[in-house]
């Protein structure tokens, strides 16, 4: 039996939010489990370890444990997320499905429809995880049979994964404090080629990335935590709750207490 602390199958609806809550999908995050998203309807762009990609209906995208991304939602978009409690078995990177072809379109529905079922009050936790199982199966499979020229050679670049590296640092150490600078030396680059290789693999800088990382984490301590303003700016690394407030308020529009009252009606509704 799963226990409370471990993480549990879940899934979540892809749609657009409005303009306001646009961090909630583009601002660069990461989390300690795996993520599986499928688009079935609209397109936009995702960019998962600092590599930026377009993506349309019937795609299937694996975003692993503590892998930096973002993705684009506009109006049209629809697509479902996955939690995955286990990535046993699963690729240590990132990959990106496009299923050209009718018989995968129909089972990944099929497969993730029965998920969504048994994840209802009404449903058994256990079928979940075993429809979960065969998923992966699929996974595998399409993985297998894919024909080479649908993976993204670029992932395999120099700038790639110096990137990637990159947004792996960020991910594990979300502080404004600490500069890009910084990470390039531990890298083992100057500033310049980081940033350089930033623009190539998904047309921002180094900065942008990482502020926006630090935004996002902002975001999820304003709406869901209760820890005063203040001791979240320090956290981040901000220098004065002043300098914090500022930032946000360049990012979002809005001041940090008028986005966590806004939040939290929303919550409510």
């Amino acid at each position: 039996m799963m226990t409370p602390q471990e993480p549990a199958l879940a899934l979540a609806t892809v749609s657009y939010c409005g303009p306001a809550a646009r961090w909630r999908t583009e601002a660069m995050r990461s989390h300690a489990t795996g993520r599986l998203i499928h688009i079935t309807k609209g397109q936009g762009r995702i960019t998962v370890a600092g590599l930026t990609n377009g993506y349309g209906p019937n795609n299937l995208i694996y975003i692993p444990p503590h892998t930096m991304f973002g993705i684009e939602v506009g109006p049209t978009v629809f697509g479902q997320t996955l939690t995955l409690p286990d990535v046993t078995g699963w690729p240590d990177t990132p990959f990106h499905l496009r299923l050209l072809d009718v018989d995968p379109q129909k089972e990944l529905v099929t497969l993730i429809e029965a998920i969504e079922r048994e994840l209802q009050p009404n449903g058994d936790l256990r079928a979940a995880n075993c429809h979960f199982g065969l998923l992966s199966i699929f996974v595998e499979r399409q993985l297998g049979n894919r024909d080479p020229a649908q993976a993204d050679a670029r992932r395999q670049t120099a700038a790639a994964r110096l990137v990637a590296k990159y947004t792996g640092m960020i991910a594990k150490d979300v502080r404004s404090d600490r500069s890009v600078a910084s990470y390039a030396t531990a890298l083992g680059v100057t500033p310049t080629h980081l940033t350089r290789s930033c623009r190539k693999t998904c047309g921002r800088s180094a900065l942008s990335l990482l502020n926006d990382r630090v935004y996002f984490e902002a975001c999820t301590l304003l709406r869901d935590t209760q820890i005063p303003i203040q001791d979240i700016a320090l956290r981040l690394g901000f220098g004065s709750p002043a300098y914090f407030t500022r930032s946000f308020q360049e990012k979002s529009g809005q001041a940090p207490r008028d986005f966590r009252r806004k939040s939290a009606s929303l919550t409510r509704s």
